[in-house]
């Protein structure tokens, strides 16, 4: 950010004891005035901004120093954030009602001219759901449309990969910061991501370790930042299932895979709502408005023709070779 007061408003601001969307309310009305009026206001004055008290107890001293702390940790560790107030916040993101006044990030951001689809699901899925993620994700790439997800084992992990494939830049929203990768088992698959141009995403600050509270979270950024979100398999009890109510809530559009698993009683659930199946990503551009292409030279095979993929992607060559990766050997 170039503007420092105001970089050192929005981290002081992050820290508050407040609703996100409370922490939007009180940067709109403090980052066109002195940073000092800030610092120097009371709860009772913050309180009367956002129209209901303050029920934890801070002082600005304690929020200011680890604002200040933020700054210099995000130096060290290269990692790059954004105030809400920035023109080259996420455009998207802005739209929701309760969006991060900081977002944290390692890599780029998203392209705002192109967008992105969301794909999800659940960390323990089926062969078939696996290789429907891996192929649709791929599709994605190969015509240059970018997947954004969570960077979570199973579904998560497959939707980057085959985006990846095709060099094509994935966005990954973490429940950490950019710098705590979680699961640690896909840390070399959040270094590919940064080496695609991709980016690591958070509103967490520097030395944020995972918690479990903080993934609910995270989900809604992975919908805002999406035009539509995909579930590719969850079931009732799912992650994935919270970023589709998000979905809904922001307006965005959704859709589900069905590979007949018990797996994915949570996405059968969903169709049976009113989401829409699809098997392919050209299904998805199509209902967008986009042109499609001829794309058999990047899938190599239809969408949902999972079963021939399944083979070669579950295959005892490929699987060594994502366990050599995964252990770096």
């Amino acid at each position: 950010m170039g503007d420092i007061r105001k970089s050192l408003l929005a981290l002081s601001i992050a820290h508050l004891p407040v609703k996100a969307h409370d922490k939007i309310a009180l940067y709109d009305f403090f980052s066109s005035q002195n940073d000092l009026v800030f610092f120097k206001s009371s709860d009772i004055e913050l309180a009367r901004i956002i129209g209901h008290p303050i029920q934890t107890a801070f002082t600005m001293d304690a929020i200011r120093s680890l604002a200040e702390k933020d700054a210099e940790d995000a130096e060290k560790r290269h990692i790059h954030f954004i105030a809400w107030g920035d023109a080259a916040y996420p455009p998207l993101l802005r739209e929701i009602y309760d969006p991060p006044v900081v977002l944290f990030y390692r890599g780029t951001l998203p392209n705002p001219e192109v967008p992105l689809i969301a794909m999800v699901g659940t960390r323990h899925p089926s062969a078939g759901a696996s290789a429907a993620a891996f192929t649709i994700a791929r599709e994605f790439g190969g015509m240059g449309y970018s997947v954004v997800s969570g960077l979570a084992l199973g579904i998560d992990a497959m939707s980057h990969r085959g985006c990846l494939e095709t060099n094509t830049a994935t966005f990954a929203v973490l429940g950490s910061s950019p710098d705590e990768i979680y699961p640690k088992a896909n840390r070399l698959l959040a270094r590919r991501i940064l080496e695609r141009d991709g980016g690591l995403l958070s509103e967490y600050p520097p030395g944020t370790r995972p918690a479990k509270w903080q993934f609910p979270a995270r989900n809604r950024i992975i919908s805002a930042l999406a035009r539509g979100v995909l579930i590719v398999e969850a079931p009732e009890k799912s992650g994935a299932l919270i970023t589709a109510r998000y979905a809904l809530e922001q307006n965005r559009d959704l859709w589900v895979t069905q590979t007949g698993s018990p797996c994915g009683t949570g996405t059968a659930k969903l169709a049976e709502q009113g989401a829409k199946v699809i098997t392919s990503a050209t299904e998805i551009l199509k209902e967008w408005g986009y042109a499609i292409e001829n794309h058999e030279n990047v899938s190599g095979n239809p969408c949902n023709d999972v079963r021939k993929h399944t083979e070669a992607l579950f295959s005892p060559e490929h699987l060594a070779a994502e366990l050599a990766e995964n252990l770096g050997i």
